[in-house]
């Protein structure tokens, strides 16, 4: 019976072995695979639609940031434990941590105070997390109808807010602390919002549909 119980766990353990090396698989071809979209999709696509003399002005995507807040450090440390720990599995990449840049007394806030966590995302990186988002995290937002496109800031970049960091399937609820929100930034070479929106649409950023 016990050799039984041992061989049953040694093929549990090998079918996950095998399931996680799948997945790696699969992650790995993310990357390259937006990276040829953008190529021969999308390029042709803003290069027609915005009268572009040369494909080296069609707009690219530089980095994703993401930030994570947590005021209640300052009174908290192992609040801000918690959220690198979160930011960090989420973007499977090391967080840095961010401090106050100013005082404010009415906040018992002094400056060079940690506030916060933040990982910049790069090349690979930056299109495996794009993809997860779109995919899978958004999609798990209750009632989810697509994102608002409110959010640019006048110079071709978009911040989107999201509200719970539990729609990261990485995410174990039953280990979180507290329920927290994340900033997540897309940073792009366009010159104009009209031009970064054409291009997160472009790539599968879910826009809500105007009116």
């Amino acid at each position: 019976m016990a050799k039984k119980e041992e061989n049953i766990k040694k093929e549990s353990k090998k079918a996950a072995a095998k399931d996680a090396k799948a997945a790696e698989a699969v992650t790995a071809k993310i990357p390259q695979a937006l990276l040829e979209k953008y190529k021969a999709e999308i390029v042709p696509k803003l290069k027609e639609q915005f009268s572009y003399k040369s494909v080296m002005e069609v707009p690219k995507l530089q980095k994703i940031v993401l930030n994570m807040g947590v005021g209640e450090a300052v009174q908290d440390s192992k609040a801000l434990d918690s959220a690198v720990a979160e930011l960090e599995t989420i973007s499977g990449y090391k967080a840095s941590v961010r401090t106050s840049k100013k005082s404010i007394s009415n906040f018992k806030l002094r400056e060079g105070m940690k506030i916060g966590a933040k990982v910049t995302l790069r090349r690979d990186a930056m299109y495996e997390f794009l993809q997860r988002l779109i995919s899978v995290a958004l999609p798990r937002v209750r009632d989810f109808r697509g994102i608002s496109d409110k959010s640019f800031d006048g110079r071709g970049n978009y911040t989107l807010g999201i509200k719970e960091q539990i729609i990261f399937p990485e995410i174990n609820v039953d280990k979180i602390s507290k329920i927290r929100g994340l900033d997540v930034t897309f940073v792009t070479s366009a010159k104009t919002d009209q031009e970064a929106y054409a291009l997160l649409s472009a790539f599968g950023v879910p826009f809500r549909k105007k009116q």
